[in-house]
């Protein structure tokens, strides 16, 4: 049987067109399993219906044979989303009879649904003349073929290859820059691609040093034009990023490591692919998604080197109308190339919410999504919708949608330019319940995303960066002159700055661990203790970066004990007389800043009261603490759908914890994402919450949004909220209580 299976996918794979695919599906299934009839249903989730798209036994006449959702024994099987194995079809209470496709002569029914990622796409159905149950060898063939159909199917759906679409198409992506676009598509493939470089000796190796000389020059001439043409822009924020890329340019490992290449007889292209791999591989094998994010932009500059190696003159399109950029991998530069006002959004195959090219997109006000499976030769010059809230992505709409995502697009217009109005002001709700709003950040150019935009201070600042991007442990100088940079920006604010968060998932290129399962393993806390000596490094490197700023706290990443904290305390102590004594023989003083731990591991959820004279202040990694209460790697596709941070469980445990803050008079801070949420920035400031902290494109709306509600009002959401069993249910009331107070624009239908 499974020679048998096997064959039939093949031949379903190496079908021309959809339908040929279902009919060789349905034809050999019948040979294989010996039966009179096989038939495939398709289903029509917007009008709510089965087609029958091939049969092998049926009357299949010229007319489209569709049964409603709630009809027949394969709308019975669509609705439980399970086999269903009759003897005699007739005799079932939802059997339909269908005029005019020959099924009187069929008794038995085996119907079992096509499902991906929990979604029935349609239902492959056997029957025979014989009355029977099929037994259980046939049951698992089939179950096993319908498994094996639903991936060929949701690709092809994503390919825009389905049924009765004519040129329409609607795929899905991740969104990562919000808005509404509607315009027409242009591919962009004039980017070289690092993985298309094989490798390639040189002959010249001087010759070849010159070449990525000139290219290196001709890239950073580039970042500063880019940066120039954004200095008169309103978006000020945008310059760190060009920043950041020349800075790497001028990087001496890199350039040693790109030199000793070409020493060694390398190509420049092949010698920037490698060296830029092994760089960016340090980020990319890492399961925290905001660290494995940063590789893109690594690799970006290595497209940027590619590009001026192939010795072509930069080609500026020129276009009458904005369009929407699609692209394989989205970079800065494409979006800065782009004249201005001709970029209504950008759409990527590749690429993360994350990204720096993202973080512009969302600085320019540019919708943008990424991951998007689409064919680039059946989306070019169409229109298109691009609806960067649910990820949406809509080709040849008609125009009733059309009408409606234009409406939007009026819509977000109005709003941003009432947001973007007073986002100075601070955030103080309706009845003047005053909120601390605060970013996270990790690389620069997180960082000077906030400034002036009314901040109060840094929430979360994630000191692992240099640690990462080096080859060996950074020097106290090096982590010095890091630390005080980020201090230096917000001298006037709390900077709170969480010590190595490194381990399992995060490894150092320069230490690597190998785990089965890092999230649980040597990670955080654990690490930096079993190395004191890189731990007390840490600390007097951030304690001496904050002498005469006296704007820094110290937070303690994955503490899941109170015997961990009380000995990274003890460390923490030690440097603190060590750095104090010298700053003193030297006429200067050192603040003592303040200590705090993550609230990230469950275990701490009960030991709460012990941290009474141990810490100054909690902050809580949402992330995290979703993760661990519900079991399930958030980065993980498979199981993405179960990390919910409205998930009932963590909305009592965020209870709990800022009731049980309140109790022992500590203050407390949630930095996660869901803090940057509508939704949940409503509810947390409901449960009693009145520090967040969040990435910085979040600022804006969120403080919008507090200052028009009464706390009162979100105090009654929470209490309701708690009250829900079901995440789905706290989320459409959170939706309710949203518009209701006319701020609906904020959330839009994808928000999760």
């Amino acid at each position: 049987m499974l020679t048998q299976l096997r064959d039939i996918v093949d031949k379903v794979v190496s079908a021309h067109t959809l339908i040929d695919a279902l009919d060789q599906l349905v034809s050999n299934t019948t040979l294989a399993m010996k039966t009179d009839c096989c038939s495939v249903y398709i289903a029509d989730h917007q009008r709510q219906i089965y087609t029958l798209m091939a049969t092998q036994g049926l009357n299949k006449s010229r007319r489209r044979i569709s049964l409603r959702f709630d009809q027949g024994l394969v709308g019975l099987v669509g609705q439980r989303a399970e086999p269903l194995n009759v003897a005699d079809a007739r005799l079932h209470p939802r059997f339909k009879h269908v005029s005019g496709i020959g099924e009187e002569s069929f008794r038995s029914f085996f119907g079992t649904p096509i499902i991906h990622q929990r979604q029935v796409l349609g239902v492959i159905v056997v029957q025979q003349r014989q009355q029977r149950e099929f037994n259980e060898s046939e049951e698992s063939f089939l179950v096993t073929l319908a498994a094996q159909l639903a991936g060929i199917l949701a690709h092809a759906k994503a390919q825009g290859m389905w049924f009765e679409q004519g040129n329409r198409l609607h795929l899905t992506g991740s969104a990562a820059s919000s808005g509404v676009a509607v315009a027409k598509a242009w591919w962009d493939d004039t980017q070289p691609l690092l993985e298309h470089v094989a490798p390639a000796s040189c002959l010249n190796i001087h010759a070849e040093q010159d070449r990525l000389t000139i290219a290196i020059d001709a890239a950073a001439k580039e970042f500063r034009r880019l940066r120039k043409r954004f200095d008169s822009d309103l978006q000020k924020e945008t310059l760190a990023i060009f920043d950041l890329f020349s800075h790497l340019l001028n990087d001496p490992l890199l350039r040693q490591d790109l030199k000793t290449r070409i020493d060694g007889g390398d190509q420049a292209e092949w010698a920037v692919r490698q060296v830029v791999e092994a760089y960016s591989n340090r980020f990319s094998n890492m399961k925290d998604q905001y660290l494995k994010e940063r590789a893109r932009d690594i690799r970006e500059l290595g497209q940027r080197l590619l590009y001026f190696l192939c010795d072509d003159e930069p080609n500026e399109q020129q276009w009458d109308e904005p369009i929407v950029l699609l692209t394989r991998e989205l970079t800065a530069a494409m979006l800065a190339t782009v004249p201005a006002g001709k970029l209504a959004a950008v759409v990527a195959q590749d690429g993360a919410a994350n990204s720096h090219a993202a973080i512009l997109s969302r600085a320019l006000g540019i919708p943008a999504i990424m991951g998007v499976d689409f064919t680039p030769h059946t989306v070019h010059n169409n229109v298109v919708v691009v609806d960067g809230y649910r990820g949406d992505f809509l080709v040849n709409p008609n125009r009733h949608v059309l009408a409606e995502y234009r409406r939007l697009l009026r819509e977000d217009d109005e709003l941003e330019k009432i947001v973007e109005g007073d986002q100075q002001q601070l955030a103080v709700t309706k009845d003047q319940q005053r909120i601390m709003v605060h970013i996270n950040a990790g690389l620069s150019a997180d960082s000077h995303l906030a400034i002036n935009k009314g901040i109060d201070g840094v929430g979360l600042y994630r000191t692992e960066v240099p640690f990462l991007l080096q080859r060996s442990f950074p020097s106290e100088e090096e982590q010095i002159n890091q630390y005080r940079t980020i201090l230096h920006t917000y001298p006037h604010q709390p900077v709170v700055m969480r010590t190595l968060d490194i381990g399992g998932d995060k490894p150092l290129p320069y230490l690597p661990i190998e785990e089965d399962n890092p999230f649980l393993g040597w990670r955080g806390i654990r690490f930096t203790l079993d190395h004191p000596e890189i731990f007390m490094i840490q600390v007097r490197a951030m304690l001496r970066a904050s002498i005469g700023l006296n704007n820094m706290d110290i937070l303690l990443p994955m503490i899941s004990s109170i015997n961990e904290l009380d000995d990274a305390k003890a460390i923490i102590e030690r440097a603190y007389a060590d750095v104090a004594q010298t700053a003193l023989a030297a006429g200067q003083q050192l603040h003592k800043p303040r200590i705090g731990i993550m609230i990230e591991v469950p275990s701490m959820l009960y030991q709460l009261h012990a941290l009474v004279g141990r810490v100054d202040f909690l902050s809580v990694g949402s992330n995290d603490l979703t993760q661990y209460l519900l079991a399930v790697d958030r980065n993980n596709a498979r199981v993405a759908s179960v990390y919910d941070a409205l998930h009932p469980a963590v909305l009592h445990a965020l209870k709990h914890i800022v009731d049980s803050a309140e109790k022992y008079q500590l203050p407390v801070c949630v930095c996660g994402e869901l803090a940057g949420d509508p939704v949940g920035a409503l509810l947390l400031v409901g449960m009693g919450y009145r520090s967040l902290s969040m990435n910085a494109r979040n600022v804006a709306k969120i403080k919008y949004i507090l200052r028009h509600i009464n706390s009162t009002d979100m105090t009654a959401l929470a209490i309701q909220a708690l009250q829900v069993d079901i995440a789905d249910d706290v989320r459409q009331l959170t939706t309710v209580f949203i518009e209701q107070h006319q701020l609906g624009g904020f959330i839009r239908a994808g928000n999760k």
